[in-house]
C-alpha cells in the first residue's frame, strides 16, 4: 500500500550516508585548481539527488492516507517535504558547480568562488537536513496521532526526534566548535529512524497485519 511505497523511499534517503567521505576532496583547499579525480562528487550528489527524490516521494504516497485527517497539515507535510528535496538539489548544483569549474580550467581566482559555493552548500545542508524534517516529523506526527492509523507511541516518538534533531544537525564543517565531524555517518543514522516516518509506520503495518490505507484512517475516527 502507500504506507509501504513511502517506507521504501524513505529508506533510499540512507543512500547519502557515503557522501560524508565521496565530498571530502571538493573541502580540501584548492581543489578547484589541484589535481586529482572529482568522480566522488559527482557520484555523492547524485546520491543526493536520489534523496530529494526519495524525500518528495514519501509525501505524495503518504498524501492520499493522512489528507483526511486534516488536508491543511498533509498539504503542508507534502510542501515541506518537496521544500526539503529542492534544497538538496540546489546543494548539489552547487557542488557540481566546482567540478565544472574545475573541468573547465579555472585559474586562482575560482578558488574563492570555490569557497564561496562550499559556504553555501553548508548553509543549505543545516536548512535542508536539519530545520526543514523538524517541521516534517512534527507534521506528519500531529496526522498521525490524531488519526490513530498507528499506535500513539509511534508519533510520540516522533515528536522527541523532532525536538533533538535541529540542536543535533551535524554541520557540514567540522571545524565549526562542537559540531559533529561530518566523517562521523552515526549521529545521523542515530536521529534518522523517528516514530511517526514512514518507515516506522510501515514496520509497524507489517507486524500488526492491519494495512495503512485511507480507508483504515476513515474507519479509525
Amino acid at each position: 500500500g502507500a504506507a509501504r511505497w513511502a517506507g521504501w523511499m524513505y529508506l533510499l534517503t540512507f543512500v547519502s550516508i557515503p557522501t560524508v567521505a565521496l565530498y571530502a576532496p571538493v573541502r580540501e583547499a584548492g581543489f578547484v585548481t589541484g589535481p586529482g579525480p572529482d568522480t566522488g562528487v559527482l557520484v555523492g550528489g547524485a546520491l543526493e539527488l536520489v534523496v530529494g527524490l526519495a524525500c518528495i516521494g514519501t509525501a505524495v504516497a503518504l498524501f492520499p492516507v493522512v489528507r483526511r485527517q486534516g488536508e491543511a497539515l498533509a498539504t503542508g507535510f507534502v510542501g515541506t517535504r518537496i521544500l526539503e528535496g529542492t534544497l538538496i538539489f540546489v546543494g548539489v548544483a552547487s557542488l557540481w558547480t566546482i567540478v565544472s569549474l574545475r573541468q573547465d580550467g579555472a585559474g586562482a581566482d575560482a578558488v574563492v568562488v570555490g569557497e564561496a559555493l562550499t559556504a553555501f552548500y553548508d548553509g543549505v545542508f543545516i536548512v535542508s537536513q536539519g530545520l526543514i524534517p523538524v517541521a516534517n516529523a512534527l507534521l506528519l506526527g500531529t496526522l498521525l496521532y490524531r488519526s490513530r492509523l498507528v499506535p500513539r507511541v509511534l508519533p510520540v516518538l516522533g515528536f522527541v526526534g523532532a525536538a533533538t534533531r535541529w540542536p543535533t544537525t551535524p554541520r557540514p564543517s567540522s571545524a565549526s566548535p562542537g559540531a559533529w565531524p561530518r566523517s562521523w555517518p552515526w549521529p545521523r543514522c542515530c536521529r534518522s529512524p523517528r516514530g511517526s516516518s514512514p518507515s516506522g509506520c510501515t514496520s509497524w503495518s507489517r507486524a500488526s497485519g492491519r494495512p495503512l490505507s485511507p480507508l483504515s484512517a476513515q474507519g479509525a475516527r
